[in-house]
């Protein structure tokens, strides 16, 4: 990975992934986008690792792709960067076994607001704000967006962010359902603490289990739900973590998770 553009720190169980080009919004040129690949690959093998934050620095989150670095380049096949550049991270997040916070500091516009809503919990600052630019350069959903958007705002809604560029307000994105938590710009590091602090003593592999459950619910029926529930329960009845946390029950004190 390349200082330039991410920073990655790993400190009590959590590791912060920072978007490292406050100069262009965090705008994503090529560089960001695969060091963010490998900062990911790093985060999900390390096994000290229970919880991710992710975030940009400076003033936004990011602003999507960085428009002034492809402006030179001739038959740049947009295609192509998603297969190569955005779709293995969107892929990365979700696949990911272990929660990843989104740290809203700032406006997510295009692919930021498609990373954002790849996050499993977003705390967005309450100056934060989302946005669906493509259509203002003539361009379609990607990165993810046309599968959460909707599933998260419903049809009607998601349409008129597409379609018509409309800024959506952290406290108006809170109303809808898009981000889980909405806080004074000055309580954005305590909170996103408080709420990494919690993953980090959490039970990891049971999150792990029901990151993948709800994922899988999109696209199946009641019965395949009941079954696949089944098959994870029995994983989950068989970790470190299930008997401490029936042990703690029994003993009246606070379980100690190892995420095992």
């Amino acid at each position: 990975m390349s200082c330039e553009t991410i920073l990655f720190e790993v400190k009590d169980k959590v590791c912060t992934i920072t978007l490292n080009r406050p100069d262009s919004f965090n705008a994503f040129n090529d560089q960001q986008s695969y060091d963010l690949q490998d900062a990911l690959k790093k985060a999900d093998k390390d096994k000290s690792v229970r919880v991710v934050v992710l975030t940009g620095a400076g003033k936004a989150f990011c602003s999507g792709q960085d428009l002034k670095a492809i402006a030179g380049a001739e038959k740049r096949s947009l295609a192509d960067s998603l297969l190569k550049r955005y779709n293995p991270i969107i892929r990365a997040m979700r696949n990911m076994p272990k929660p990843i916070i989104c740290r809203l500091n700032g406006v997510a516009a295009g692919a930021g607001c498609s990373l954002a809503l790849a996050s499993d919990f977003i705390v967005a600052a309450e100056n934060a704000s989302l946005i669906e630019v493509f259509i203002n350069v003539g361009l379609v959903l990607d990165s993810g967006s046309s599968y959460f958007l909707p599933r998260l705002v419903g049809s009607a809604r998601a349409f008129e962010m597409s379609t018509m560029g409309t800024k959506v307000s952290a406290k108006q994105a809170y109303d809808w359902g898009m981000v889980n938590r909405v806080v004074a710009a000055e309580e954005l590091d305590k909170t996103v603490a408080e709420v990494a602090a919690y993953y980090a003593d959490a039970p990891t592999k049971a999150i792990a289990l029901m990151k993948k459950m709800l994922n899988k619910s999109f696209q199946s029926d009641l019965d395949t739900m009941l079954e696949y529930e089944m098959y994870c329960q029995g994983i989950a009845g068989n970790t470190a973590d299930y008997k401490e946390g029936v042990a703690s029950f029994n003993e009246k004190r606070k379980p100690v998770f190892k995420g095992e």
